[in-house]
């Protein structure tokens, strides 16, 4: 009963801060609601801020003040442009990595709490945050040997936080499936199951410098490709660290130009990278947004941050693969016949 009624609060208080945003029923999108929905918006509206942003800003502020699940969402649905629109994708795409840092010292204890030492003594410096995202922020730090690593560090009680978001996002998604035939038929249970699997894996950084060690196998004989070395002795499940990478982020387009770049090989470089992890392996970097992606010194295109893979077993591929050969032959009635075996 209490864990109802503190999920059901929640929600509350998720639809109230969308609602002082107008993110909960954009004035832009009203006339497409129903009368009811279309009152209660407008009603919703009076004195609410953000007026001048466009929807996804106004979207994007409201799930950056209601936390990590939500940030999560808002990161998914970034990812599909297709359905909610470029503008608004682009707006959403800013909680990749631009979240408010927390303290300094918080993530000192948190180093201190996993090895059972101080900062001082594992590292010759260590700096203020240099990137933040929902579940965790970066520092750069010198090892002993004189390294330069990045110093991956969760937010403290990111865990308890997500859990008890998601618990709501679960109940809400229920009673929407009991309530809806149709909204049944968008199974919102199994995305909120998704959402809160993908979370539960970035939770345990282990798992991440994993993922980066398989890749970085997988991809050693391409001398155009790098994965940051994981450093397993400062590694654990709430901390993760890796050789630091200096080069230039692929959204810096004016720096890329001025080194050189050339951005349409660097495309094509991309695209395939992406198509061999997937086609040839299985096994792939499922999160390769601008921010995860540097030019190095040398010219060589570096991934990072590997919270989020996808892993595709034969039968997949191969119907990946059809399905690609079939848009780049534009034989787009083998594509279909393509979707439709693949179920």
């Amino acid at each position: 009963m209490l864990t109802a009624i503190a999920d059901y609060a929640r929600l509350a208080r998720a639809g109230w801060t969308l609602a002082r945003r107008d993110a909960l029923i954009p004035r832009e999108f009203a006339h497409l609601a129903p009368p009811p929905l279309k009152l209660f918006g407008a009603l919703t509206r009076i004195g609410s801020k953000g007026k001048g942003k466009r929807p996804g800003e106004r979207l994007a502020g409201a799930f950056e003040r209601l936390g990590p699940a939500y940030v999560k969402l808002g990161q998914f649905m970034a990812t599909r442009p297709d359905i909610i629109g470029f503008d608004m994708a682009d707006d959403l795409g800013r909680l990749q990595d631009k979240m408010p840092p927390f303290p300094e010292r918080a993530a000192r204890r948190e180093v201190e709490a996993a090895f059972g030492k101080s900062v001082d003594d594992l590292f010759t410096d260590f700096s203020a945050p240099i990137a933040a995202a929902s579940i965790a922020q970066a520092h750069r730090a010198t090892l002993k040997d004189g390294g330069a690593v990045a110093v991956k560090i969760l937010r403290p009680s990111i865990e308890r936080i997500a859990a008890n978001e998601f618990r709501a996002f679960g109940r809400a998604a229920r009673n929407i499936e009991a309530a809806s035939s149709v909204a049944r038929r968008m199974e919102p249970v199994r995305f909120v199951e998704t959402l809160k699997a993908s979370a539960a894996i970035e939770l345990d950084l282990r798992m991440e410098a994993g993922a980066a060690s398989e890749l970085a196998e997988n991809l050693k004989d391409n001398a155009r490709i790098r994965i940051p070395a994981v450093h397993w002795p400062l590694t654990a499940r709430r901390i993760l660290t890796v050789e630091w990478i200096d080069g230039t982020p692929i959204s810096d387009l004016a720096a890329l130009d001025a080194r050189g770049i050339d951005r349409k090989e660097l495309a094509r470089l991309v695209i395939s990278v992406f198509l061999s992890q997937a086609l040839q392996t299985g096994f792939f970097h499922a999160d390769m947004h601008q921010g995860n992606m540097i030019v190095d010194e040398q010219g060589r295109l570096a991934l990072i941050d590997f919270g989020i893979m996808g892993r595709l077993d034969e039968t997949a591929r191969h119907t990946f693969a059809e399905i690609i050969y079939g848009f780049i032959t534009r034989d787009y009635a083998r594509t279909a016949d393509v979707h439709f075996a693949a179920g």
